[in-house]
């Protein structure tokens, strides 16, 4: 299985990415994300059930499945890829990463466990906790 990682620019929490894509959707009627590249992997992912990791404050919290891939033209004229999302955003154990730019590819051992999937209680504790636990060498 095959994934993307990306940033959620300007979203607070999982909850307000959540707020956001529900305005896209009511405005636009489909859930996608704009992204200037098609990736060269994007049968794989969208053939494997891919998703797309969402990075927010420096932390991996959720991810959503890949429906797949559209190729539009902006106002400009140029390019542009519309990554289709499924409409169900799944929190995942909350792991820190640093800043990029655009996406990454993802592979399935590198990626969070769901949430629910969660042992010994992690799926009750804040994230900013999990996440202190994890850089102390504890969880």
């Amino acid at each position: 299985m095959l994934h993307l990682i990306k940033l959620s620019v300007g979203s607070e929490s999982l909850e307000s990415l959540a707020d956001w894509q529900r305005q896209r959707l009511e405005a636009d009627g489909r859930l996608w994300h704009r992204t200037r590249m098609l990736p060269r992997r994007h049968e794989e992912i969208v053939a494997s059930g891919g998703s797309i990791y969402w990075v927010i404050r420096g932390q991996v919290l959720g991810r959503q499945r890949i429906t797949g891939f559209d190729r539009i033209v902006d106002a400009e004229g140029r390019p542009d890829t519309l990554i289709l999302l499924d409409y169900t955003l799944v929190p995942v154990l909350p792991r820190p990463h640093r800043p990029f730019q655009g996406w990454r590819y993802l592979k399935a051992e590198d990626a969070p466990r769901d949430l629910a999937d969660a042992e010994g209680g992690e799926s009750e504790m804040p994230a900013e906790l999990l996440t202190e636990l994890r850089t102390l060498g504890l969880l």
